[in-house]
């Protein structure tokens, strides 16, 4: 969904100073969505509408209010209720579905995600009517059900269509994550049925989400022997690329034979992987083993086929955070290998 042309953040080993986590857990949430929005706007030819497609770059003097809504003693968080607006069996299925393709919101677990979709309200336009309109601060983001909006922007002192966004599509994310001006305006090309997230829902469901997964996996891969040898700040980073799955008993996780993009470790309950002609020599996996490396590592189809023995919580980096994360690491170089030797001595 929509990428963004901003920079990304740089990574810096700075000390962060412990009365200051809200802070901390607001920049490593934008640092996260910049690192998303820059891999979509190499690999999704099909991005749709936002505010990056008008080649938006936030700079430090629009970016207001991922710094200015860390809470702490000195700025009170004021109660918020997130509002639950009815929907459809029908029309939550396809906001989940489109949701999940979203940057912002794919990491979310169930009950998150439901919190967001509770928190949508329907909006309609008739054609012609304008629903973003350039140079204002975004307060919402939208979901498109039915219908098509025009994004235009003058250009050279002419008019110009910058994009059609249709059935699906969400757009004005990015204004809504950062506090700051629409670049362009949206009017409704046809009669539209539209869903809207006001950007409060959107810091108390999803920016809280975030900073207690952090809190959640920093303390849990403080424990796992895969991890001893790797200091705080680095667990840091390693957290920011996890996203959580959840696979039922019986389910198989990686399949031998497949071509894999994904690492686990897992966090909760039981899984085994068998190879082909050495079924009675399974390897079982607990909370903090992983598996799923040596595809990432070597470029090579899965050895065997992991399954769920009981419902079990897993921890997922895709290909692209394995490699930005582990690939220079020595301690895990040599971790990896141990567990290699593991799989030969089957």
């Amino acid at each position: 969904m929509g990428g963004c042309a901003g920079s990304k953040v740089v990574q810096e080993g700075v000390k962060i100073a412990a009365d200051e986590p809200a802070k901390y857990n607001e920049k490593a949430f934008e640092k996260n969505v910049d690192e998303d929005e820059e891999e979509q706007e190499v690999d999704d030819d099909d991005d749709v509408m936002s505010d990056s497609a008008f080649n938006y770059k936030p700079s430090t003097a629009m970016r207001q209010s991922v710094s200015a809504e860390a809470y702490g003693a000195w700025n009170k968080k004021e109660a918020f209720a997130v509002p639950v607006h009815p929907k459809t069996d029908e029309q939550k299925a396809r906001l989940t579905e489109t949701l999940k393709k979203s940057f912002m919101f794919r990491a979310l677990d169930s009950k998150d995600m439901d919190a967001v979709i509770g928190a949508m309200e329907e909006v309609t336009a008739t054609a012609g009517e304008r629903m973003v309109t350039l140079g204002e601060i975004g307060e919402f983001l939208f979901v498109i059900e039915t219908g098509a909006l025009e994004c235009r922007k003058e250009i050279n002192g002419v008019d110009t269509l910058l994009k059609t966004v249709e059935e699906g599509d969400v757009f004005g994310e990015l204004a809504v994550l950062y506090n700051t001006a629409r670049a362009a305006n949206v009017d409704a090309k046809t009669d539209c049925v539209l869903w809207k997230l006001g950007r409060r829902s959107f810091n108390e469901i999803v920016k809280e989400s975030a900073q207690k997964k952090r809190e959640r996996y920093e303390g849990f891969l403080a424990k796992v022997p895969l991890l001893k040898a790797v200091d705080g700040y680095e667990r840091s980073h390693i957290c920011e690329g996890l996203v959580t799955e959840s696979f039922a008993a019986g389910d198989v996780i990686i399949r031998e034979g497949d071509t894999g993009d994904k690492f686990y470790i897992v966090e909760d309950g039981h899984c085994e992987a068998v190879k082909s002609g050495l079924e009675d020599k399974a390897l079982n996996y607990q909370a903090g083993d992983f598996f799923g490396e040596l595809t990432l590592l070597k470029d090579q189809v899965r050895q065997a086929t992991v399954t769920a023995l009981e419902d079990s919580k897993l921890l997922m980096l895709d290909r692209r955070a394995f490699k930005r994360l582990f690939g220079g690491s020595a301690q895990l170089a040599d971790a990896f290998a141990e567990q290699e030797n593991k799989y030969k001595q089957q």
